[in-house]
């Protein structure tokens, strides 16, 4: 035998995988470009936005937009606060509702399985409308003007909760038979094996129902009409429905504008853009990969 072995040199590259690589980096800028162009036009003035249109780079870096929606800090702050509570508290409380039911319908053992997976079908196809939510939310339970009117209607989804189940699904009954002949209950073989083994699944319900509470307005617009419970999302569409109907002159007289200067309605667009996404962008990145791998082992059994 050879006392040195030798190391294989590395292949070249072939021209297949080199142009596959390049038309995937030349879809990733053309994804991130437009973003980029959010991010400096919101950073332009009105008046360089009519004279040379929407630019990555500013041409006069002002900080004009922002200026124009935080000019009562402490509504947006009273804002975030309430989309932050509403997201966490709703997102917690739905992801446990949601495994609870979609662990239910997983298990064959269950008397009830097809009632309940039938139950939660029907309510995919065929919904109760706005009038009779409206009439169920204000009359029956009395939430209107309340923080759970904006938590309680997305507690629990159909699709969440197939979802879920196809995830259960693949979790071996063994585990769950061995676990019963030790003397652990539902309970804990719930508590603590089946949520340990489905943390992939649970991280992409969990993303699904923040990303449903962060970017909520409709539940605001219906239910609530107190300034202090008011979603960052509904404010920030009255800020702009208010800037629309603002002309210089009341912008002058606030003091939103100096004077010779447009209302900078284009670049508040741009900047409420990136108040409301700027969150959501950053906590992606880091649930990307149990997102993906939640999506593909749910998916191995519907």
């Amino acid at each position: 035998m050879n006392a040195f072995k030798m190391t294989p040199s590395r292949r070249p590259a072939s021209w297949g995988k080199s142009i596959i690589h390049l038309v995937f980096i030349a879809l990733c800028i053309a994804c991130l470009f437009p973003f980029l162009v959010i991010i400096g036009t919101s950073f332009q003035s009105e008046n360089d936005i009519v004279k040379f249109g929407y630019s990555v780079i500013p041409k006069n870096f002002t900080f004009d937009a922002y200026r124009v929606i935080l000019h009562d800090p402490g509504v947006l702050l009273q804002s975030y606060l309430v989309t932050i509570v509403t997201t966490v508290g709703g997102s917690l409380i739905g992801m446990w509702v949601t495994t609870t039911y979609a662990y239910a319908i997983s298990r064959k053992d269950y008397r009830y399985r097809s009632f309940l997976a039938f139950f939660i079908f029907f309510t995919m196809l065929f919904h109760g409308g706005m009038v009779p939510s409206y009439i169920l939310m204000v009359k029956w339970l009395g939430l209107k003007d309340n923080i759970l009117a904006l938590i309680l209607p997305y507690l629990i989804s159909g699709w969440f909760v197939l979802l879920m189940k196809g995830f259960l699904q693949t979790i071996p009954d063994a585990i769950i038979e061995s676990a019963k002949i030790d003397g652990a209950g539902e309970l804990r073989i719930f508590a603590r094996i089946v949520l340990p083994i489905s943390k992939p699944a649970l991280a992409t319900l969990g993303l699904f129902f923040a990303l449903q509470y962060w970017n909520d307005w409709w539940l605001t617009l219906l239910y609530v009409e107190n300034d202090h419970l008011m979603k960052l999302q509904y404010l920030l569409i009255r800020v702009l429905k208010n800037m629309e109907h603002l002309n210089s002159a009341e912008a002058l007289q606030y003091g939103l504008v100096k004077p010779g200067m447009l209302v900078p309605s284009l670049s508040a667009r741009m900047a409420m853009c990136i108040l409301a996404a700027g969150p959501m962008l950053l906590v992606f990145p880091l649930f990307q990969k149990y997102f993906v791998q939640g999506l593909t082992v749910g998916s191995v059994k519907g």
